[in-house]
């Protein structure tokens, strides 16, 4: 995954790396260290949908809108934008990797392969990363022969099982139960494979993306996430619910999630 105007020490700035990573001393613990400070930094939005457009797709306009000129952008993205980003960090860093299509799983009804994620290949060891799922997705990378291994991710767990040979489901540790939220094979997707998915998100009034805003954040100690006008605050496994109104959106955009107001709008 590459972009003309991808900048690998300005997505650093974006997220907030003092030193910019390189592939000489690149090891599981710098994969978790990119993926956390990416999470931290770059909201999970829907701002575009909601506005009523098409997510682009085009490698330059996610850079453009996610890092800027000067890495200092304030919008973030969907699945499909946040792994893509992700993808052209390790793609200048020479670090192997390849998408795959994951079915979401929370639904009551079967759902598409509409979701992607990465497997990302570091000192002979695979692991599944993803940047762009929501309230409860990973928050570091998971190796895939951790499978049954409950993984302590901040203050949230997670684990990969394999309900099948070569099949594996993401479970998050959910009111103190095992919910699964998407499962995926090791079967390679090419970028442009999404582009239906992509398509669907964007405009199909089933969709969350069109129905509601949905932003989230994700912090050392838990996550901010606005579901249209509800904000729910976790910090330490303790959530608190706001009603937000319509006065109060834009501050809370910019001082809580880091982005552009102005985006609804245009």
């Amino acid at each position: 995954m590459q972009a003309s105007n991808f900048d690998l020490a300005l997505y650093a700035r974006r997220i907030g790396l003092a030193q910019v990573p390189t592939a000489a001393n690149f090891d599981a613990a710098a994969l978790c260290q990119l993926m956390q400070a990416h999470l931290r930094s770059i909201t999970f939005e829907n701002l575009d949908v909601q506005a009523g457009k098409i997510v682009s797709l085009l490698p330059e306009d996610i850079v453009s809108k996610i890092v800027g000129s000067d890495g200092k952008a304030r919008r973030g993205g969907y699945c499909y934008e946040q792994n893509g980003l992700f993808a052209m960090a390790l793609t200048a860093l020479g670090i192997p990797y390849y998408f795959v299509a994951c079915r979401p799983m929370f639904y009551p009804m079967l759902r598409p392969k509409t979701h992607m994620a990465l497997v990302v290949s570091v000192q002979q060891q695979q692991y599944v990363c993803d940047l762009g799922f929501g309230s409860y997705g990973m928050r570091a990378p998971i190796a895939l022969t951790d499978v049954n291994l409950p993984q302590q991710q901040d203050y949230d767990q997670f684990r990969l099982t394999m309900p099948a040979p070569g099949e594996y489901v993401l479970q998050a540790y959910v009111n103190e139960q095992w919910t699964s939220q998407f499962g995926f094979d090791l079967h390679p997707a090419q970028w442009i494979d999404f582009m239906p998915a992509n398509y669907l998100n964007s405009t199909h009034p089933d969709t969350v993306f069109v129905q509601k805003l949905l932003l989230i954040r994700q912090t050392a100690e838990g996550r901010y996430l606005l579901v249209g006008d509800e904000l729910k605050t976790t910090v330490r496994g303790v959530t608190t619910l706001q009603q937000v109104t319509a006065s109060q959106r834009p501050a809370l955009l910019s001082d809580l999630f880091g982005l552009d107001p102005t985006a609804l709008q245009n």
